[in-house]
C-alpha cells in the first residue's frame, strides 16, 4: 500500500533524535551529565543495539560495502594462488603485500586465527555473525564486516603471489607498513584493508559522523571566542604552568598505564594519553560565576589554564594524527611547528589588526538597513566575516594536520573586539540551536555508534577504564596545581572536567586505526568518570574554598549540562532577548546599556565591573531569572 516511501526512514531518525532530547532533558531534571545518557540513548538505538536507524545513515558506505574478512576459504585461496574476492584482491593489487616477504613462514596465520567455535562479530544491524573461519578472528568485527562474503572472482585475478617483492621490505618476516606488524601475507591484506577502509571513512564518513564533527568544529570556534587576553597577561605564566602540566600528565600515565594493559606504545598507547588530555572549560566557567568568583585571580587562572590546555591539546592532536603510517618529518615536526607560528601570527592580528580593521573599515562602510530589522546589516556582515576566517584558519590549519587547531584559532580572532563580546552575541544568536543539536547528535551519534557494546560492559574493559579514569583521567588533573596556593585543589579539580573535544579524539583515533575497539571502550569508561564526578567535587571544594575566604556570593549550582556547548547555550539564552530587557539596569553603577557602533543595543556595552549580590537581589527584584548567568557569561570581570 502506498508503493516505496522514504517515511519509515524518517520516522526512525525522528524518534532517534527525539530520544537524544529526552536524554538531555531528563539528565537536567535528575542533575546528572546528559553526555552520559546521550551516549547511553545512541548505544541502545544505535547499529550495535537495536538499530532503529538504518545502517546506510549510520555506518560509512564503504565498511557497508568492503568485506575485509575475505571469504570463508581465504587460507586455502592464498596457498592455491586463487583469486582472494573482490576486496582483498583490490588490496592485493596496489602492491603493499607480497606472499615472496612471508614464504618462510608459509601460509598458515598464527596471529589471526581464532580459538573457539563461537567468536563473534558485529555487524552493521545490531546482531551478531559467528566468524566464518578460523582465521577470521574477531577483531575483524571492529571494522564491522557483513556476514555475507563477497566472492566475485571474475573481476580480480590477482594472486597471493602478486609482485615478486620488488617493493619488499622484509624484516624477519614482520613489516611495517600502516601501523601493524604483520606475520604473514593473510594478517597483511586484511589489516591493510582495514587501514584503508579507515582512511575513506575519514574522508567520506557517516551522515550522523559528519554532523557531529561538524558540531564540534563550530563549538571548539565559539569557545575561542572567550578566550581573555588582559586576563591572561595577568595570570599567565602560573596558568600555563598549569595548563602543561594538566596536559603531559594525563598523556604519559594514560600512554603508560595502556602499554601495561598489553597494548603498544604506537599509536594505541600514545592516543589514548592524547584523548586523556583535554579539559571542559564549560563547567568551570558556570560554577565559578555562579559562585560569584570568576573575577578573581584563582578564577581566572582556571579559565586561562583552561584555555592553553586546549590550546596544547590541539598540538597534541595534531601531531597525533600525523603519526599514522611511516614516519613524515613535515607532518609530525615541521607542520606542528609551522601551526604554533601561524598561531602567534594570527594571535597578534586578533588583539592589534581585526579589531580596527572590523570596526573603521569592514563594518563602517556597510549601508545600515531601515529601522526596526531585527538584525542588523553591520551584524549581518560581522556574522559573514566570521565565517568566512573560519573556513580560511581551518583549511590553512586541516594540511596542518587538523582543521580544529583553525577553528580554535579562528574564534580568539574574535575576542578583542569593540564593543566586548559583541562579535560572540552575533555568533550565538544565529547558531546556537545549530551547535546545540549538532553536538547532541556527536555523543547520541558518532560517539555511541563508535562503542562496541559488548566489550564496552565486559568486566575486562570495566576494571581497565577505572583504573586509567581514577588514575590518569582524575588524577593527573588534580595534582597539576601544587604550586598555586590555597586553592590548588580547587583549582586542580577544576580541569578534571571532561567534554566534546576529548570524546573526538578518541572516536577519531578508533575511526583512523590508531586505536583498537578494547583500547577505546578503556578510554570511554575513563572519560565518563571524569565527566560524572568531576561536577560533584569541583562544586564542594569551590564552595568550600569560596567559604572559608570570604570570597563571593552564595554556592554555586550543580555544573551540570548537557556539554561544553550547552553550558555556553543556557548562559546566552538571554543574549538574544529583547535589548530592553537590560535597558535602564545600573548594578552598583557598574552597568550601562548603550547602544553599539553596529546600529544594534548589545548586553556587552560599557561593561566595567559585577556586583555578584546586588545582581540577585536585581533579579529578584523583576524577576529575569538568569541574568546574572547572561552578565557573567559576558566576562564582565573586575581588574
Amino acid at each position: 500500500m502506498g508503493g516505496a516511501s522514504s517515511y519509515i526512514a524518517m520516522l526512525s531518525i525522528a524518534g532517534f533524535l527525539g530520544a537524544a532530547w529526552t536524554a538531555s532533558k531528563v539528565s537536567r531534571l535528575l542533575g546528572i551529565s546528559s553526555i552520559v545518557l546521550e551516549i547511553v540513548v545512541g548505544v541502545a538505538l544505535g547499529p550495535r543495539g537495536f538499530g532503529i536507524v538504518s545502517p546506510v545513515y549510520t555506518v560509512c558506505e564503504t565498511k557497508r560495502v568492503d568485506n575485509c574478512g575475505g571469504p570463508a576459504d581465504l587460507d586455502e585461496r592464498i596457498e592455491k594462488g586463487l583469486p582472494l574476492g573482490a576486496t582483498l584482491g583490490r588490496i592485493a593489487s596496489v602492491g603493499v603485500c607480497h606472499a615472496s616477504d612471508y614464504e618462510h613462514h608459509g601460509h598458515e596465520d598464527h596471529s589471526m586465527g581464532g580459538n573457539g567455535l563461537f567468536n563473534m562479530s558485529i555487524d552493521y544491524v545490531g546482531g551478531a555473525t559467528p566468524a566464518v573461519s578460523e582465521g577470521d578472528h574477531g577483531e575483524h568485527g571492529e571494522h564491522g564486516e557483513h556476514g555475507t562474503e563477497h566472492t566475485e572472482h571474475s573481476e580480480h585475478s590477482e594472486h597471493a603471489e602478486h609482485s615478486s617483492g620488488s617493493h619488499g621490505d622484509s624484516h624477519g618476516g614482520h613489516r611495517r607498513l600502516s601501523g601493524g606488524h604483520y606475520s604473514s601475507y593473510k594478517e597483511c591484506l586484511i589489516k591493510e584493508c582495514q587501514h584503508d577502509v579507515d582512511e575513506n571513512c575519514g574522508s567520506f564518513p557517516d551522515f550522523f559522523t559528519l554532523i557531529g564533527h561538524a558540531g564540534v568544529g563550530l563549538m571548539i570556534f565559539e569557545s575561542g571566542m572567550h578566550f581573555d587576553f588582559e586576563k591572561a597577561q595577568v595570570v599567565g605564566p602560573p596558568a600555563v604552568a598549569v595548563a602543561i602540566l594538566g596536559t603531559i600528565l594525563p598523556l604519559v600515565v594514560g600512554t603508560l598505564l595502556t602499554v601495561l594493559f598489553g597494548r603498544p606504545l604506537m599509536p594505541d598507547g600514545i592516543a589514548a594519553g592524547t584523548a586523556l588530555a583535554p579539559t571542559s572549560v564549560g563547567i568551570a566557567l558556570r560554577l565559578l560565576g555562579e559562585a560569584g568568583v570568576l573575577q578573581e585571580n584563582f578564577g581566572q587562572a582556571i579559565i586561562t589554564a583552561a584555555f592553553v590546555d586546549d590550546i596544547l591539546s590541539l598540538v597534541l592532536f595534531n601531531v597525533l594524527f600525523s603519526l599514522g603510517g611511516t614516519f613524515d618529518a613535515f607532518k609530525t615536526i615541521f607542520a606542528p611547528l609551522i601551526g604554533i607560528g601561524f598561531m602567534g601570527f594570527a594571535c597578534v592580528l586578533a588583539v592589534k589588526f581585526w579589531p580596527r580593521f572590523l570596526k573603521d573599515y569592514l563594518l563602517a562602510r556597510v549601508p545600515a538597513k531601515a529601522e526596526g530589522a531585527k538584525i542588523s546589516a553591520q551584524d549581518e556582515a560581522l556574522f559573514l566575516f566570521m565565517f568566512a576566517l573560519l573556513f580560511i584558519y581551518a583549511t590553512i590549519t586541516h594540511f596542518l594536520g587538523t582543521h580544529l587547531w583553525g577553528c580554535f584559532i579562528a574564534g580568539m580572532s574574535f575576542a578583542c573586539l569593540d564593543p566586548p563580546h559583541h562579535a560572540h552575541h552575533v555568533w550565538v544568536k544565529q547558531t546556537k540551536r545549530w551547535t546545540s543539536w549538532m553536538i547532541r547528535i556527536f555523543f547520541t551519534g558518532t560517539v555511541a555508534f563508535s562503542i562496541p557494546l559488548q566489550q564496552l560492559l565486559s568486566i575486562d574493559a570495566f576494571w581497565k577504564g577505572s583504573i586509567m579514569g581514577i588514575f590518569a583521567c582524575i588524577g593527573t588533573k588534580v595534582i597539576c596545581a601544587p604550586f598555586m596556593g590555597k586553592p590548588k585543589w580547587v583549582i586542580g579539580w577544576a580541569m578534571v572536567g571532561r567534554a566534546e573535544f576529548a570524546y573526538l579524539i578518541a572516536q577519531m583515533a578508533l575511526s583512523s586505526g590508531m586505536m583498537d575497539e578494547g583500547t577505546f571502550s578503556v578510554v570511554i569508561w575513563a572519560l565518563l568518570y571524569a565527566t560524572v564526578f568531576a561536577p560533584f567535587v569541583f562544586r564542594f571544594l569551590l564552595n568550600r574554598y569560596v567559604a572559608s575566604e570570604g570570597l563571593g556570593e552564595g554556592a554555586a549550582g550543580t555544573g551540570f549540562s548537557d556539554s561544553d556547548s550547552s553550558i555556553y547555550e543556557e548562559n546566552n539564552k538571554h543574549e538574544i532577548r529583547k535589548d530592553q530587557d537590560l535597558e535602564g539596569i545600573d548594578v552598583a553603577g557598574a552597568i550601562k546599556s548603550k547602544a553599539t557602533e553596529y546600529g544594534q543595543s548589545s548586553p556587552g556595552g560599557d561593561e566595567k565591573a559585577l556586583d555578584a549580590k546586588a545582581v540577585r537581589n536585581l533579579d529578584e527584584n523583576k524577576g529575569k531569572g538568569g541574568l546574572l548567568c547572561c552578565l557573567f557569561f559576558k566576562k564582565v570581570v573586575v581588574n
